[in-house]
């Protein structure tokens, strides 16, 4: 497949605009119940309020990443992030990954008696569950429909290990909770934040909390006693892989009490790619030859590239006194990760 052949999913009208009162159903979800909300926050947005069946995740053996169990009380995502590899997931919801991934968002209503109850099962053995590994969890939606609380409570009460990643600045509201948590099991914090240009925040992350936001929550939480890391992701070739973007990222990272700070460059799987490489096109056109030689053979950049970037990462954070440590790091992702055959998309 060729850039030039590349088309993002139809566009659903403006952001801005009002959901419909009465919206359809997907075919995927005949029992959700549809809301929309009159609030700005919400323009354009509909919420799919369901019962889910289940809550307690198990990553395929295939995944590359270092943890086995999930949970994601969402699907879809008011974030917005162009690149988020999740979009994707929303075809199999009757969905498309572009405009319906950042508008259509599916509320499992019920998660926290789920996890509660899964959690009870005799067969469950208390292995560490990952959260905001897919969608955020404290995404927008997460101030109407508090899925975490429960969840939090639920955790803490079987001293169950987990682990949040996170865009969202709600997550202090659940403070107390997690701080009671961290008294009896294992809790790890991290924030995603891959670069601090504001400019280019509005256009790429459009629904997120500014990453000054977002470090002001990672130096409440370092004061409230947690070792939170950054995943320093994704760096976005020729907008935010610049030594200057770089040494900026890294020391407001520093400056906010991380305990440690891990790049990882932008992968493009599909769904994600499609949307990225319409947005790109339109808000950076000079950029597409660039893309188009990068990510040629799949979704990854080359190793070359992901290796050359750590580096330069890596010596911006000792300069700054960050080292990649093991707590405060739920992450731990490999730095140079080589496409899988399964991937080879011969793409931008």
């Amino acid at each position: 497949m060729r850039w030039e052949n590349l088309s993002a999913p139809p566009d659903e009208g403006h952001p801005d605009r009002a959901a419909p009162a009465t919206p359809p159903l997907p075919l995927a979800l005949p029992g959700a119940i549809a809301r929309t909300f009159d609030t700005p926050g919400f323009a354009g947005m509909t919420f799919y309020e369901v019962q889910a069946k289940s809550i307690i995740n198990k990553v395929p053996g295939s995944s590359r990443v270092p943890f086995e169990w999930t949970i994601n009380p969402y699907r879809g995502c008011s974030h917005a992030c162009v690149y988020c590899f999740a979009r994707n997931t929303h075809i199999y919801l009757d969905l498309d990954a572009g405009a319906d991934f950042d508008r259509k968002v599916i509320v499992k209503v019920n998660a926290g008696e789920l996890v509660r109850r899964e959690l009870a099962a005799p067969r469950w053995r208390g292995a560490h569950i990952a959260m905001g590994t897919n969608v955020d969890c404290y995404q927008r939606a997460e101030g109407r429909y508090r899925l975490m609380p429960p969840i939090i409570e639920a955790l803490r009460d079987f001293a169950n290990p987990f682990s949040i990643l996170t865009k969202g600045t709600l997550i202090l509201r659940d403070l107390p909770l997690l701080r009671q948590a961290a008294e009896v099991t294992q809790v790890s914090v991290s924030y995603s934040v891959g670069f601090v240009d504001e400019a280019l925040w509005r256009t790429v992350e459009p629904g997120t909390p500014s990453p000054r936001r977002r470090l002001d929550a990672v130096r409440a939480l370092t004061d409230a006693g947690f070792e939170v890391g950054v995943l320093m992701a994704p760096i976005l070739p020729g907008l935010s892989d610049t030594d200057e973007s770089i040494e900026a990222t890294v020391s407001a990272v520093a400056a906010a009490g991380a305990a440690s700070v891990t790049p990882m460059a932008l992968h493009l799987r599909p769904g994600a790619r499609e949307w990225y490489a319409h947005w790109l096109a339109r808000e950076f056109p000079h950029l597409v030859p660039r893309y188009r030689e990068l990510y040629q053979a799949g979704a990854y950049a080359p190793q070359a590239y992901q290796r050359e970037l750590t580096a330069r990462v890596r010596i911006a954070a000792r300069r700054h006194g960050l080292h990649r440590g093991e707590r405060g790091d739920n992450r731990r992702l490999p730095t140079s990760e080589a496409p899988p055959a399964a991937e080879q998309l011969s793409l931008l």
